[in-house]
């Protein structure tokens, strides 16, 4: 099976990559902007793809005739798709647009990751067939690149995902849990919202649901985030009692307080049963989660 990933210096994509690139009934196309940051360099090969540049895309999607693509490459600051409307649209929507037409020319299995924020909170947690309701720029965008797949020709899988985080090697943001880890170290007071309720979910989850699609050929959408909802003062809570942190300098606060440019849902949170039952899907608990990384952090401090 030929895979092309984009996004592959991202979170996912290089949680993806790692998987695939040792499997050996796969032959792995990775492609990212700009220059390969992953260290390792076997098992795969590296195209530098702008994929909001629709020549670039027609052209390697083309030459490289993968039979699955996953993309794994989105505008995700909430805030900045809300400042910057176009970039957005660019990346998460038209790029999609690119990917979709290029993936039927060669009857290509498009795997497309989308989100939470297509909702508007009032309902979580939610089924795959719930309606509907950004409350952003950035849900929106997302909510349009989500019926550009499902219009396509081509076999399709979206995969819905909450607040992904783990452990990365050069990446160009940080996620909830190594933020609330580093913050808590530091021993400073934090303010943490308690009003917004999250499944976040650990980046290997989201990869092996990803890989699990292809491989059975899924159609369709599935919810596939962590399996335990809480608020966002839990998630950081619960991250501070596994370090060993005081919880003494958690402060809650609410949304209204942060005057931030983008609505955000209030709770989400998925119904995960269609994917356990038709992909096998199966997600670790949140303590898990700080388990694995407590490990992989350990690796890195070794070597």
């Amino acid at each position: 099976m030929k895979v092309l990933i984009t996004g592959s210096n991202g979170l996912l994509g290089q949680k993806l990559l790692h998987k695939l690139r040792v499997d050996e009934g796969v032959n792995l196309v990775a492609t990212s902007k700009g220059e390969n940051r992953i260290s390792e360099k076997n098992g795969y090969t590296y195209f530098d793809l702008d994929i909001t540049n629709k020549n670039a895309v027609t052209q390697l999607i083309a030459s490289e005739k993968p039979q699955v693509v996953f993309n794994t490459a989105a505008m995700t600051n909430v805030d900045l798709c809300e400042e910057k409307k176009e970039a957005c649209d660019n990346l998460n929507v038209n790029a999609v647009q690119y990917l979709s037409v290029a993936c039927q020319q060669i009857d290509a299995h498009l795997i497309h990751i989308s989100t939470d924020f297509i909702f508007d909170g009032e309902d979580g947690p939610y089924k795959e067939e719930d309606k509907p309701n950004p409350l952003s720029y950035y849900g929106l965008s997302k909510l349009k690149s989500e019926n550009i797949v499902k219009e396509s020709a081509c076999n399709w899988t979206i995969l819905r995902t909450i607040i992904v985080f783990g452990v990365g090697e050069n990446l160009s943001k940080s996620n909830i849990v190594l933020w609330a880890k580093g913050a808590l170290e530091k021993d400073e007071s934090l303010n943490i919202i308690d009003d917004q309720f999250r499944a976040p979910t650990l980046a290997e989850d989201l990869a092996d649901a990803c890989i699990l699609a292809a491989k059975k050929k899924a159609y369709g959408i599935f919810n596939a985030s962590g399996k335990d909802i809480m608020s966002i003062y839990e998630i950081v809570e619960r991250i501070a009692k596994h370090y060993r942190n005081t919880t003494k300098n958690l402060n809650k606060i609410s949304t209204a307080t942060l005057n931030q440019k983008a609505g955000r849902p209030p709770k989400t949170g998925f119904i995960l049963d269609k994917a356990i039952n038709e992909l096998g899907y199966n997600p670790h608990s949140f303590e898990e989660c700080l388990t694995i990384i407590d490990e992989q952090l350990k690796k890195i401090i070794k070597t």
